[in-house]
């Protein structure tokens, strides 16, 4: 679809095409199909909006952003040696005193103008290249919005409004012929600037301190303020017309002059080529892989802590959303880690669905059945669940404890959490790091700077407390995310995470998998009433050593401790005595030890003795000796109670209060149903009703699959198909440019029937049922009981119309048929 003449504007330039070249647009601005563009004419229209261009732009990497900057400041249409120019210079010194990268700018430049032709950011030959206009617009420099390189307005744009009389004054001034026409004494002012020679020679008779002036504007900002007796120097330059009035208090430093001080460059430091990610340390793999597993393994243990400490139904929901700032700190001391690191494990947790609000009218947080499920799996399978869900989480639990733009705290859990550019930072880091050799670990400021290269205009944050770029605040998060997560070990990228990046979870498991400590069956307790744990433990004997004793320290090996408190709770659960007895001496590789043993029997011989119910709640216990003593002593009055038998008590206080308060007072009462039994309270009973992980919150539209980007340029080729059709002329009836044809009744019917023998296509216009309008190219199949099925060119498919919906016909030209 060659063109033989240059596009005359964007929509000609997309026309002339081929399809892979329309879906390759599509695919890098898939902002444009929302919807399908009914013709190449609209998707030029909706190319060039200024939300869809800033998108554009901001998917832009430096270099290809400077190169749209400079065209934005050059001629329009530009060729292709003034584009080149500007980026590289004229040759001469311009002060920086830099090593020149011109090789590595005409190396560059062609694949940038790739980039900004295949997003429709520049149209046109090298001869005339052309910035889309809203794109130079953004681009450009005005007061207001001061232009990227720094550089003001031409002399033409500056001189705008100028009297004739002033601009004589500034020709005579800097030594020029005198002209009547503003138009020449624009002109003749441009060349002088532009003009290396003469240029040099008036800027030789300037004052040192004229020069000074120039040197602060000449990299920008180009404004600056003068007061109503500016300074010699100052009025040197304003007579000449090297600073130009902008206002009454305020001068510009015009373009072109600007540009001769910068030797012709439009950036002070163009950056062809990205920076290098530079490495701090070289480590052995497999001690990166060990450090990694080890994290890896003490990540899914510290989830699995957290959502079982909230078994029993976690914390309250905040009015607003979110966690409170005490439950955080009380999470925290149970996790025995930082704040920060407390809400990064619970937003992992919500992220792959583990955790949710049960939706009751007090609304809490608790564990979801997915928990479960996720409890029965392998160590490794669990860790890339968590992984994989990290991955995609746009929440960002870095955010926690800074303001939102209202000035409103932000909160675990809590909304204002999402920042859809997180994924996608997220796997651009890890890329960088699978890009270094295995054991690498790359020094972090040098990534950040690779990143600002490729995302230079990203992050700008609109929240009132991301005072700082938000792309590199979610960078050094995910380093620090990476490390506790087992995604990075020791600084370098684990080969665990090079595989679940590009092979896949299965993968990845299997290479974690051998690194991670098979779990025992078996512990190791001590006459100190404690039990050590030398390594991961299996779940059963985890979760019943979790309800019989408290942990009390935790690393390379778990220390669990018994009370009187604990082994309570175990005989809350439903154990016995007996059942502890055996539990232990079962799983202990040394002999159960006598203080331990005793602990169990006095716990058991006390539990139960006492029994608590509903009056508002009762005590109940055969030895009226213990009731008297619950009575006599004074720490039982907050509970109200009074007697109504020599063997029950009643209290006004609920019974799980009655309950919490005499164990405080250091009895062992157990809970009993209305029937008189004894209530077992098991713990991990609490669950919220079935929820689903959290939808990341997309960062504009998806890019769209192959097979929808078929068809949506087969779409958008049909539509300009028929939007740009030309038909024969059939007389009187035939409709005008731009709108329906119009034929009676007969003569449509006849004309389509003609069709349909022939094959032909023909031009309709048609009128849906709601009344919309609209032009069709058709190729008639069958005409019978007044309707005709055509294969429809717009729409790509085969329709039915009603005859009588059909406003006209008309025969395409002989060259389209």
């Amino acid at each position: 679809m060659g063109m033989t003449t240059p596009p005359r504007t964007l929509a000609e330039a997309l026309r002339a095409r081929d399809d892979e070249s329309l879906a390759g647009l599509l695919r890098a601005r898939p902002d444009l199909l929302t919807p399908v563009p009914g013709d190449i004419t609209q998707l030029a229209t909706r190319a060039g909006t200024r939300a869809s261009v800033v998108r554009a732009l901001e998917h832009l990497d430096r270099f290809a952003l400077q190169t749209a900057e400079a065209l934005a400041v050059a001629p329009d249409p530009a060729p292709y040696d003034i584009l080149l120019g500007l980026l590289t210079g004229d040759g001469r010194d311009d002060g920086e005193h830099r090593d020149d990268a011109g090789a590595a700018i005409v190396s560059a430049l062609p694949d940038a103008l790739a980039t900004l032709r295949e997003q429709a950011l520049v149209w046109g030959e090298n001869d005339r290249l052309r910035l889309v206009r809203t794109a130079r617009e953004l681009l450009s420099p005005s007061p207001q919005h001061p232009s990227p390189t720094g550089l003001g307005p031409t002399v033409a744009e500056a001189t705008a409004g100028m009297s004739p009389g002033r601009l004589q004054e500034i020709l005579t001034a800097a030594g020029l012929p005198a002209t009547h026409d503003p138009v020449s004494a624009v002109g003749a002012l441009s060349a002088l600037f532009t003009d290396r020679t003469r240029m040099g020679e008036l800027l030789d008779t300037a004052p040192v301190e004229a020069l000074s002036v120039l040197d602060r504007l000449v990299w920008g900002p180009p404004y600056g303020e003068v007061t109503p007796n500016p300074t010699p120097p100052v009025k040197w330059l304003r007579d000449r017309g090297l600073l130009l009035p902008v206002s009454t208090r305020t001068v510009v430093l015009p373009r072109e002059a600007a540009l001769h001080l910068r030797a012709g460059r439009a950036h002070r430091v163009p950056e062809p080529q990205p920076p290098a990610v530079v490495a701090v340390a070289e480590r052995d793999p497999q001690a990166v892989d060990s450090a990694a597993a080890g994290q890896a393994f003490l990540a899914v243990s510290t989830v699995e802590e957290l959502l079982k400490s909230w078994n029993g139904g976690g914390p309250a929901i905040l009015r607003a959303g979110g966690l409170s700032v005490r439950e955080l700190k009380k999470t925290a001391a149970v996790l025995d880690v930082p704040e920060p690191v407390a809400a990064f494990w619970i937003e992992l947790a919500y992220a792959a669905g583990l955790l949710a609000s049960d939706g009751e009218a007090d609304e809490r947080y608790a564990p979801t059945p997915a928990y479960d499920d996720w409890t029965e799996l392998s160590a490794q399978d669990r860790w890339v669940e968590l992984a994989s869900a990290w991955l995609a989480a746009t929440r960002t639990s870095g955010l926690v404890g800074g303001q939102d733009a209202k000035g409103r705290a932000l909160s675990t859990l809590g909304p204002e959490l999402d920042r859809s550019a997180a994924p996608e930072v997220r796997h651009r880091v890890l890329a960088l790091l699978a890009a270094l050799p295995p054991g690498t670990a790359p020094d972090p400021e040098s990534l950040l700077s690779r990143l600002r290269w490729e995302r230079p205009l990203r992050g700008a944050s609109t929240s009132a407390g991301d005072t700082t770029d938000l792309r590199s605040r979610i960078a050094l998060w995910t380093l620090n995310e990476s490390e506790l997560l087992g995604i990075t070990g020791r600084g370098a990228l684990a080969s665990q995470t090079r595989a679940l990046l590009s092979v896949g979870p299965v993968e990845a498991a299997a290479r974690l998998a051998p690194l991670i400590p098979e779990p025992l069956d078996h512990v190791l307790l001590q006459a100190d009433l404690t039990a050590v744990a030398p390594g991961p433990l299996e779940r059963p004997l985890a979760d019943m050593l979790a309800a019989l004793a408290d942990i009390e320290s935790k690393g390379g090996a778990t220390v669990y401790r018994f009370t009187p408190g604990s082994v309570r709770r175990a005989l809350d659960a439903g154990q016995s005595a007996a059942d502890l007895h055996a539990f232990l001496a079962a799983h202990s590789r040394t002999p159960v030890p006598q203080p331990l043993s005793y602990l169990i029997d006095d716990v058991a011989r006390r539990h139960g003795h006492l029994r608590i119910g509903a009056a508002s709640s009762y005590v109940r216990c055969d030895d009226e000796a213990v009731l008297n003593e619950i009575l006599a002593d004074k720490r039982s009055a907050t509970l109200r109670l009074r007697r109504l038998a020599p063997t029950a008590l009643a209290a006004h206080v609920d019974p799980a209060s009655l309950l919490d308060g005499l164990r405080e007072m250091g009895y062992a009462p157990a809970a009993e149903s209305a029937d008189g039994d004894v209530l077992i309270t098991r713990a991990g009973a609490v669950r919220t009703p079935p929820r689903t992980a959290p939808v990341p919150v997309p960062e504009g539209p998806p890019v769209p699959d192959p097979t929808l980007l078929g068809a949506a340029v087969r779409a958008i080729r049909a539509g300009d198909t028929a939007a740009t059709v030309v038909h024969k002329d059939t007389g009187p009836a035939s409709s005008a440019a731009g709108t329906l044809p119009r034929t009676t009744s007969a003569e449509t019917l006849v004309t389509v029937q003609a069709a349909a023998m022939t094959g032909s296509a023909i031009w309709i216009g048609y009128v849906n049922a709601e009344g919309a309008a609209s032009q069709r190219v058709i190729a008639p199949v069958r005409v019978e009981g007044g309707y005709v099925t055509a294969y429809d060119h717009t729409a790509d498919e085969v329709r039915t119309y009603p005859l009588h919906r059909i406003t006209g016909v008309a025969e395409l030209a002989d060259d389209q048929t």
